[in-house]
């Protein structure tokens, strides 16, 4: 609905729950059909990881569904270079990312500053994945303003299919985050990339020859330990 986190903390002490995340229990109960003795047999951590198995299960059936990944996966495929960018709170999955896609894809990029865009767009770059986690940074939303005026496609994976990045989207990847704990847990939206990174591979036709030539590079150098 657009208000600040402070006022729906507000409405919920209003209710009487101890903030948010009481009040976000206590829906999750109505939800799942919990009663209160059901929650009261499982201590705070518990809680929080079962709000993480029920966040991937909700991946799990958006997925039946796999349309919009592959519509995301052939416009970031195509886009050479391919530019990411995702600060603050998304910076571990931007960087997950863009690690691995560097094994298949030729020029991978992250953006950090509206030059950073302006040198991905003249080289010839297309489009760009952004992940915006919550709390959403201003500078997220103005580097995403600026990828837009400068004409690329976005795909933009986050925590809802509402928010602040949505209406600068062209392809929306949600996938909810876990909030019961101080800070978010970002296990579906992790789950989510990979799930990307998958159908990139898919449809790129240089991914099989780059990571066969990727492995046989880590044989000779002993990259790893056997």
């Amino acid at each position: 609905t657009g208000v600040s986190q402070p006022s729906v903390t507000r409405l919920a002490i209003a209710l009487g729950y101890d903030g948010y995340p009481g009040l976000k229990r206590r829906l999750r109960e109505l939800h799942l059909n919990e009663t209160a003795g059901q929650a009261a047999e499982h201590n705070e951590y518990q809680r929080a990881v079962a709000a993480e198995i029920a966040n991937l299960e909700g991946l799990h059936a958006a997925l039946a569904d796999p349309r919009g990944v592959e519509q995301a996966a052939t416009i970031l495929t195509d886009s050479v270079p391919l530019t990411i960018l995702g600060p603050r709170a998304s910076q571990p999955i931007a960087s997950y990312l863009t690690f691995f896609a560097a094994k298949f894809h030729p020029d991978v990029r992250i953006a950090t500053t509206e030059d950073h865009l302006e040198q991905a767009r003249a080289a010839g770059g297309t489009a760009l994945v952004a992940v915006v986690m919550p709390r959403y940074p201003r500078e997220t939303i103005e580097l995403l303003t600026s990828a837009k005026r400068l004409g690329f496609t976005t795909v933009t994976l986050t925590d809802a299919a509402m928010g602040p990045a949505a209406a600068l989207a062209d392809v929306l990847l949600p996938a909810a985050v876990g909030t019961d704990l101080v800070f978010d847990s970002q296990a579906a939206p992790m789950v989510l990339a990979v799930v990307l990174l998958q159908a990139m591979s898919d449809v790129s036709p240089r991914a099989a020859d780059r990571l066969e030539d990727f492995e046989l590079s880590a044989e000779r150098r002993l990259l790893f330990v056997p």
